[in-house]
Formats: structure tokens, C-alpha cells, sequence
């Protein structure tokens, strides 16, 4: 019997187990280590790939300021340089007479003169392509006529010279001859344009335009091996330098500052850079491929020696967790599996090598003694049971011969005319009738009475009148099922242990009730049945006797075969509940006993 109770438990483990889905925490873990691993190597590529963008954009923006710096002073440097001969040729006296002369004394021979002093001017310097000077009345000269178209309407206009003018004499930087002139072939030309004022009268005389050709820059460019410069003028125009680059000319580059963007030529990322040069309207344009300068190798180098350091360690911790605590539960996992598939409930003894393991193996085998424990005391109920259903087939085999006997009897004390002992006969007989019941263990209500009623009879033949017996029970409490013979035993505990030993008339009162408890679904029924007594009572330590489970504080007097502390085991084991009994007594007054059984 022992051993079939722990197939039970252990199927039920099993079938528990079973039922739950496995995840192998080994595979778990080594998915976890891997997406570590994936996540931060896919974040170091992803930085060190921002890190050396941002890096190698930064070094192309220092270099390309740096240039685009100098390039500016360079070429500030030149204009001033041009500005200066301005200064001189103002001052050239064939020219001042020229500026001074009346409309009617200006000849051809005073404007080749007027020329030829400029000219002689020029020789020192490289770069000037052509100086025109033009009088208040707009009697013109020029060193390099020929090569030009003149636009004589525009001319007569004050729009090309009034900012000239504003400038009070100083040099003003502007392009292509203000617009009055174009060289032949549309070739850029820069110019410096100034106001003549006449020396001795301070009064304005005239305005040079000095046009500086598109070669000076060229030729700077060369000297400074610069292949990725382009020299723009602020209106678009492509002065100098490498023609590719001038479509990507922006409005954006006419700043006082450099201005960066990104652009791709034939496919190529690159840097486009692009400064205005000081007040002037020239733009430089530099481009630079993205290298490999600027990239901090170093540091990307001790980023790959950590990231390799982790990786490392990553791989480390998963195996140390592997062999420090999924191999140990797996080895638990196995001594358990065995101790199921043996068929027995035993202790576990696997080697681990951490105190946590040692407490779940205590644990496990602690729970083991307990379950074991369990067992027990439930084989030792069944026991207990199989014990008192012998006793009552015990005590059902004996009336059997005691009630044909009975009934024998009674017809010979009827043909005798003992009607009372007849009476009395019959009686007994009811009982024992009832008290067999077909051998059922649970009966209706209305039988367990009919017991109580007839074992009441008997012993009042024997008793007389000092027990008065009264019943309170509805109909609906009599078709309830409850344990056979749960009532004689009470009634019997009250005449012998309260009323006989009272010295005097007793009243023994049984009622029942109905009470419905709500539940989730649909009410419960329970049948509550009270009996009474009016005999000695009984102290609070004899009740707590009585109502023990525990079967060696069990009271004396309960050794008898229907004792009340046995009754009570046999209502607890029917209704599995401890607290289906309940004992309120008072010395000298009375004792009452509830019942609780719940409807099946």
C-alpha cells in the first residue's frame, strides 16, 4: 500500500513535469552571450566608423581652411599690390595733363602720351591687361583697346560709376570692367576701379578702371600646385582654377566665414570648402577627398584590443556559468529524473560545487522526508479507516444470529402473552434492522434517527424515566447522506458519561439544519445536526482531548468500539475537514455537539 502511494506522487510529479514546456537555459545562455556579443561588436563597427567619418572630416575641414586661408591672404595680398599701382598711375603727369586739358586741346597725341606715360608704368609689374581711364566728359583712354567691346549706352549711365564715386578715390574691387567692357573670348577679369581727384584743386577729374587678367591667379594656383582650387566670382562667374568645381558654386559660399557641405564628384564623396576673399567679390572654392588622414589609428587600435578583451571575457563568463551552474542543475535535474524513474521516493547525493547548489539539494531532499511523512500518515489513516470498517463488519456479523434469535423470541413471548417483552423484542429487532443497513457505510438522515429512536426505546426499558428524548428535523435535512452510525454513539456518550452519572432526569434534544453557503458558481448546501444532553458536562482539557486528531491524546474512555473520540475521526475522515465537529459544554449543565457535513 506504501509503495503504491508513492507511484501516485511520483506520476503526479511526472505528469506535472511534463506539462511545462522546456527551455534549456544552457542554449538560452549561450544565445545571450552571442547577442552580447553581436550587439556591442555591431556597435564598436558603427562607432569606430562615426569616430573615423567625423575624424576624417575634421582634418579635411583644418586643411581646407588652412588653405583656403592663405589662399585669401595671397590673393588680398596681390590686390593690394595692384591697388598700389593705381595709386601710382593717378599720379603719372602726362596723364594728370590729360585729366587737366580742355575738351578742344585733347588730342590723339595727348591720349597716346597719357598712354605711353601708363604703360611705362606697367612695365614693372606683370598681370595688369588692360588700364582704361575715362575724363569727366567721358573722353576715354586705354592701354589694350583693341582687345575689348566697348558698351558705349552703358557708358553714358551713371549705374556702373556711382559706387565708384561713393568710394571717395579709394580702390574698389569689382569684375569684368564694371560691365562697360568685355575682353574679346568673354575672359574673367578682375578690376580695380577708382575716382582721379585733381592733386592741386582736390576736384574730382576723371575714373580708372584697371583690369588684372584671370593669368595672375592662374599662375598663383600653379605655383602652389593647388589642382583642386576654383576662383569664382560672387556672380557665378568662373574666374581661375579648376572649372569642375564651378557648378557647385552656392550664393551659401558669400560669407564672411568658410562654409563646409558634402558633395560627390564623378561618384566620389567629398568635401566642398568656400570663402569670400576679405571685401572683394571673389570666391575660392577648394574640394577634398575624404583619406585616410585624420583617422586615429591609435585609438581605433586600443578600442579593437578591448573589444577582443571583452569578447574574451564574454566567452569566459559564459562558460563559467555553464560549468558553475546550468552543469549542476543538470546533474540535479539527472539524480532526480532517477529517483522518479526508480519507483521510489529517496534522497539525492550529487557532488556540486557551491553552497547555493547544497541548499537546493537540502531542500529537495528535505522535501523528500516530508512527502514521505505525508505518505505515511495517510497510509496510517487508510489504516485507521480499514480498522473501524472491520470493527462495524465485525459488529454487523454478531446481530445476524442475535436478530433471528431476537425474533424467535418475540413470537414465543407473544404465544406466551408477554406483550411487553414482545415489544421490547421488536424494538431491538428495528434497531439492529436499521444498524445493518444493507451494509451500506452511508445512510439518509431519517435512518440514522430511526436508530437513535430505537436504541433510545431500548434503554429506556432499562433506565425508566429519567431520559426524555425530543427531535427537530425538517424534511429537507432528512434526505441528506451522512456516515452511518454517527448519532448512537453521541446519544450513548450522553446517557453513560452525563445524565446516568447526573443522579438525575436528563433531556437528550437532536435538531438539524440547512444552511446554503454562496459560492463561485452555485451555492453549497450544508447540513448542520446539533445534539444536546442536560447531563454532568465536561472541562475545556477533556474537549481538547476529545477533538484531538492526534490518536495518543485521545481520551480513555474513547477505547471503547463506538467511542465519541473514534465518531468524531469518522466524521473528520468523511468530510475531510477538521472542523467539521465542534463540543460547547458547561459543568453540571449541559453538552452540546455540532456536526457540519456538506451535501455530495
Amino acid at each position: 500500500m506504501k509503495t503504491s502511494g508513492k507511484n501516485v506522487i511520483l506520476l503526479f510529479m511526472k505528469t506535472n513535469t511534463s506539462n511545462k514546456k522546456t527551455i534549456s537555459l544552457s542554449l538560452r545562455l549561450q544565445r545571450l552571450i552571442f547577442s552580447i556579443v553581436f550587439v556591442v561588436t555591431v556597435t564598436f563597427l558603427i562607432s569606430v566608423y562615426l569616430i573615423t567619418a567625423k575624424e576624417r572630416r575634421d582634418y579635411e575641414i583644418r586643411e581646407s581652411e588652412r588653405v583656403l586661408r592663405t589662399l585669401s591672404n595671397n590673393i588680398a595680398s596681390d590686390i593690394d599690390s595692384y591697388r598700389e599701382i593705381s595709386r601710382l598711375i593717378m599720379t603719372e603727369d602726362r596723364l594728370v595733363s590729360f585729366l587737366r586739358a580742355d575738351v578742344n586741346q585733347v588730342d590723339i597725341s595727348m591720349i597716346n602720351d597719357a598712354r605711353y606715360g601708363i604703360m611705362d608704368i606697367l612695365n614693372v609689374t606683370e598681370g595688369v591687361d588692360t588700364v582704361m581711364v575715362f575724363r569727366e566728359d567721358m573722353i576715354m583712354l586705354s592701354t589694350n583697346r583693341f582687345t575689348y567691346v566697348y558698351d558705349y549706352d552703358l557708358m553714358q549711365k551713371d549705374s556702373w560709376r556711382g559706387y565708384i564715386y561713393d568710394a571717395k578715390g579709394a580702390a574698389v574691387v569689382s569684375l569684368n570692367s564694371n560691365g562697360v567692357a568685355h575682353k574679346l573670348g568673354n575672359k574673367p577679369m578682375v578690376t580695380i576701379g577708382r575716382a582721379i581727384y585733381d592733386i592741386d584743386t582736390q576736384q574730382r577729374s576723371g575714373l580708372m578702371l584697371m583690369n588684372i587678367s584671370a593669368r595672375v591667379f592662374e599662375k598663383m594656383l600653379g605655383d602652389l600646385r593647388y589642382n583642386d582650387i576654383c576662383i569664382m566670382g560672387t556672380d557665378g562667374s568662373f574666374i581661375a582654377g579648376n572649372r569642375k568645381l564651378a557648378p557647385y558654386y552656392e550664393s551659401s559660399f558669400v560669407s564672411t566665414g568658410i562654409t563646409h557641405k558634402d558633395i560627390t564628384i564623378e561618384g566620389e564623396r567629398s568635401l566642398l570648402s568656400g570663402c569670400r576673399v576679405a571685401n572683394m567679390p571673389i570666391v575660392i572654392l577648394k574640394t577634398s577627398s575624404y583619406g585616410n588622414e585624420g583617422v586615429p589609428f591609435t585609438a581605433i587600435n586600443v578600442m579593437i584590443f578591448m573589444l577582443i578583451i571583452f569578447i574574451i571575457l564574454a566567452f569566459y563568463t559564459g562558460s563559467f556559468i555553464s560549468k558553475n551552474v546550468t552543469d549542476p542543475v543538470f546533474e540535479l535535474s539527472s539524480a532526480m529524473d532517477k529517483n522518479r524513474s526508480s519507483g521510489d521516493l529517496k534522497k539525492i547525493d550529487v557532488k556540486v560545487n557551491s553552497s547555493e547548489f547544497e541548499m537546493l539539494e537540502g531542500d529537495y531532499n528535505n522535501m523528500i522526508d516530508h512527502v514521505n511523512e505525508l505518505i505515511d500518515r495517510l497510509m496510517e489513516k487508510e489504516k485507521t479507516l480499514q480498522r473501524a470498517e472491520m470493527r462495524v463488519l465485525q459488529e454487523q456479523i454478531k446481530p445476524h444470529f442475535l436478530y433471528n434469535s431476537i425474533e424467535t423470541i418475540g413470537f414465543m413471548a407473544l404465544d406466551a402473552g408477554a406483550d411487553k417483552v414482545h415489544d421490547a423484542l421488536e424494538t431491538m429487532g428495528s434497531f439492529y434492522r436499521n444498524f445493518l443497513s444493507k451494509g451500506g457505510r452511508e445512510i439518509p438522515l431519517s435512518r440514522e434517527i430511526s436508530i437513535v429512536k430505537d436504541y433510545l426505546s431500548l434503554q429506556k426499558l432499562r433506565y425508566g424515566d429519567i431520559i426524555e428524548d425530543e427531535y427537530d428535523i425538517p424534511p429537507e435535512a432528512e434526505y441528506f447522506i451522512v456516515p452511518k452510525l454517527i448519532l448512537q454513539p453521541l446519544v450513548e456518550n450522553s446517557i453513560y458519561h452525563g445524565i446516568r452519572l447526573k443522579g438525575e432526569k436528563g433531556m437528550i434534544s437532536i435538531s438539524a439544519y440547512v444552511d446554503e453557503i454562496e459560492g463561485e458558481e452555485y451555492p453549497e448546501r450544508e447540513l448542520h445536526i446539533v445534539v444536546k444532553d442536560t447531563g454532568i458536562g465536561m472541562d475545556q482539557d477533556k474537549i481538547d482531548k476529545i477533538l484531538s486528531a492526534d490518536e495518543k491524546d485521545r481520551p480513555q474512555e474513547a477505547d471503547e468500539s463506538f467511542g465519541l473520540w473514534g465518531t468524531i475521526q469518522r466524521i473528520r475522515m468523511y468530510t475531510g475537514k477538521k472542523d467539521c465537529v465542534k463540543i460547547e459544554s458547561e459543568q453540571g449543565e449541559y453538552t452540546q455537539i455540532e456536526i457540519t457535513i456538506g451535501a455530495k
